[in-house]
């Protein structure tokens, strides 16, 4: 890793990589990764990405109107529009790949549906298109000799000087400095503020974080959506999610007495969005005094399954479910955010040299809640813009001081701090949120937070995660109450 770059990126998700793809091939570019790249939010995506390919059978305005509709019509049309009508591009790049994509007999895409969608648009790769799409952007990113990837590289700071930011790195050789004219921020979501979350272990919100203390305007952090089928575990924090293609493909959601309910709630039944499921799924397990819910596919034959859904038929067999033969037991999990760091359709945000793309922003594409494969869309899209307002800039002649400013010294963050946030935020915002549990809670964080900020602990990774998660809490918290 140098000291200097014209642009860093930091992430290595879909939409930081596919930042730096777009990117001239006279720009030095830095990916900083904080884990493996295949640790990312990115790798979990199963279901799809959502396009309007055909045109005989589908619109662009019928995409548009169904995204609205399923963010309540809180979204950014414009931002809207930009991703229904540029994103098929996006799609026919990746189509050039080598990602075996999922085809018909006839050769033709086979488009799969989702929650909320009007018409079959979703592309896929089984259920593992997000590692699909993944392998095939990290060996493009190797390949180019303008782009350095570092991983194992924790960001822990982030100040703007006159010629551009200067970040701060954790890495196993100390904290390094490095300077850049521009900055992408694309460090994903915030999962990890939850007790359960489908998330990767690295969804801590950090980029939020700075740029929030960089003086970023961060947008509707409160829009959190909760996926309505994530895999019941007894154990763990990390809950495995049961793709929304499998209601897509016709699985029943049913309660503890093994019976179909979304008729009580929703005319579109399975197939509502996602938060009107999750809301339903609480509303039944109040009035059956029950949190018992299963998702049941096995009326489609063994051959189909283990085709269309092997990954997830592995994962339930470790877990003692056979989804050929046994309904899968589900409930709502955290899963991903809306809101985030705003930016225009560019991908800026308000600080000229910083951008920002991927989960951790805010474009306002998905409003209050996010359609089902609008968000690979997103990054592919939003990550692209981001890269070509950068390079129709020229301004970039960085000569700032580039020097640490951090220090490794200190004392040891105390344990559980980050366990009390957890549990705080499972309790006073989850799906249907509880106003007495987030005033309370607010108060215990805004305590945490002031014990990070004065306590003078050492610079690690687990301090600023847990700086992370105790802001974003915090931020999201306030704007519920």
């Amino acid at each position: 890793m140098k000291n200097q770059y014209d642009v860093v990126i930091i992430g290595g998700g879909i939409a930081g990589l596919y930042a730096a793809l777009n990117l001239d091939s006279d720009t030095k570019v830095l990916v900083a990764a904080k884990r493996e790249l295949n640790l990312c939010n990115s790798s979990l995506a199963q279901g799809g990405v959502a396009g309007v390919l055909d045109l005989q059978n589908d619109s662009f305005d019928l995409h548009i109107e169904d995204t609205m509709i399923a963010g309540q019509h809180q979204n950014r049309r414009e931002a809207v529009e930009v991703l229904v009508k540029e994103g098929p591009d996006d799609l026919r790049r990746l189509l050039d790949t080598d990602i075996a994509w999922d085809r018909e007999e006839n050769g033709e895409l086979h488009m799969t549906l989702e929650g909320g969608h009007s018409r079959n648009r979703i592309i896929h790769r089984k259920d593992s298109t997000g590692d699909a799409i993944m392998v095939a952007l990290v060996n493009e990113v190797k390949s180019r000799k303008n782009i350095d990837v570092v991983t194992e590289c924790h960001m822990a700071n982030m100040q703007e000087c006159d010629s551009g930011v200067i970040t701060e790195f954790i890495t196993p050789d100390g904290i390094k400095a490095v300077g850049s004219s521009f900055v992408i921020i694309a460090t994903g979501g915030i999962g990890r503020v939850y007790k359960y979350t489908t998330n990767s272990a690295i969804a801590t919100g950090d980029g939020i974080t700075a740029a929030y203390f960089m003086g970023a305007k961060i947008s509707n952090l409160q829009y959190v959506q909760f996926h309505p089928t994530a895999f019941a575990s007894k154990e763990g924090r990390e809950r495995f999610l049961i793709s929304e293609a499998v209601r897509g493909e016709g699985a029943y959601l049913l309660n503890c007495e093994g019976k179909r309910f979304m008729h009580r709630y929703d005319e579109r039944l399975e197939l509502a969005p996602r938060d009107v499921v999750s809301n339903a799924v609480i509303l039944e397990s109040r009035r059956m005094g029950n949190e018992h819910f299963y998702l049941d596919i096995t009326h489609r034959s063994r051959e189909f399954l283990l085709d269309r859904f092997p990954m997830i038929h592995q994962r339930c067999l470790l877990e003692g479910v056979d989804i050929t033969k046994d309904p899968i037991p589900v409930f709502p999990c955290q899963h991903y955010l809306m809101g985030g760091i705003d930016v225009d359709l560019n991908s800026k945000t308000r600080l000229d040299r910083v951008y920002a793309a991927g989960e951790c922003s805010h474009t306002g594409v998905h409003g209050k809640n996010r359609l089902a494969s609008n968000s690979l869309l997103e990054a592919l899209v939003f990550g692209r813009r981001a890269a070509e307002h950068i390079n129709s800039r020229r301004d970039r002649d960085f000569c700032g001081d580039i020097r640490t400013t951090l220090s490794v010294g200190g004392a040891p963050l105390p344990t559980g701090m980050r366990t009390t946030v957890r549990e705080i935020m499972q309790r006073a915002y989850f799906v249907i949120p509880d106003p007495n549990a987030a005033e309370k809670g607010l108060r215990k964080i805004k305590e945490i937070n002031d014990r990070i900020e004065k306590g003078g602990f050492a610079v690690t990774p687990q301090l600023v995660e847990a700086r992370s998660l105790s802001k974003i809490a915090e931020i999201i918290l306030k704007a519920a109450i």
